[in-house]
């Protein structure tokens, strides 16, 4: 039982050393944050110790590596990161990608996609010009609403993300990406038409294109939520290059 106890200790004092050096995913493995809770007391993690340092997106990427930290790896065809450039003042957050999503590998590529294009040039902006990614990273079978262990394994690469861009606003796209950035179960209804303030940006939740799609009426509660995007945009003089 000794070993035992001497084996554990020094299992937490590894952890500890991982933690206070930055460590928050096993590459391939199951994403986990030791609890300070659970550490010896010489071993607990120092509210003092300096931050982890940002990474940039491609380290980001690199982390995530061929992902299997949950069942969706089963059945993806691709890992859909993200796409746009580094430094966006903008960002777009969806739900998870679709089969043609999968298909390519790249966010926002069907008929959603197809929308969100168009919301984002009446808006003045180009794709190009603006970062587009989801809270999941595969998709799940049938675009099935994601599971909480999907979630919370890919949680961590989007608040990394995130963390690598420091947009000045993101726009959650439905309540699942709105749920996630701003930590929250509210519906949709009760989040969008104001901001919110979280992690140094500014957060405008609004309808997913998918949904106003399948309910076209809705379309002018997410216009006027972009047509606050764009003044508050024009408050902080950001303006796409060009203009």
């Amino acid at each position: 039982m000794s070993d035992v106890a001497d084996l554990a200790a020094a299992l937490r004092r590894t952890l500890s050393r991982h933690l206070r050096a930055g460590a928050w995913a096993a590459p391939g493995g199951a994403t986990a944050r030791p609890d300070p809770a659970t550490l010896p007391v010489d071993e607990a993690v120092d509210d003092e110790a300096p931050a982890r340092p940002r990474l940039a997106l491609a380290e980001v990427r690199a982390e995530l590596g061929d992902c299997t930290r949950c069942g969706l790896a089963a059945t993806r065809t691709s890992i859909v990161f993200g796409d746009g450039p580094p430094d966006a003042p903008l960002v777009f957050v969806g739900e998870a990608p679709g089969a043609d999503e999968d298909r390519q590998g790249v966010p926002f590529v069907g008929r959603a996609g197809e929308l969100l294009d168009k919301m984002i040039a009446a808006m003045g902006w180009r794709r190009s010009q603006v970062y587009v990614t989801n809270v999941l990273k595969c998709r799940p079978p049938g675009n099935r609403t994601p599971k909480p262990d999907e979630v919370a394994a890919c949680r961590p690469f989007l608040d990394a993300q995130l963390a690598a861009l420091a947009p000045r606003l993101v726009v959650a796209l439905g309540r699942p990406a709105a749920n996630t950035v701003l930590g929250t179960d509210a519906p949709i209804s009760a989040l969008r038409g104001r901001f919110h303030d979280v992690g140094g940006y500014r957060v405008m939740p609004t309808f997913h294109p998918a949904y106003l799609l399948r309910e076209p009426d809705r379309k002018r509660d997410a216009w006027s939520d972009l047509k606050l995007v764009m003044a508050e945009l024009e408050r902080l003089d950001i303006r796409p290059d060009g203009a």
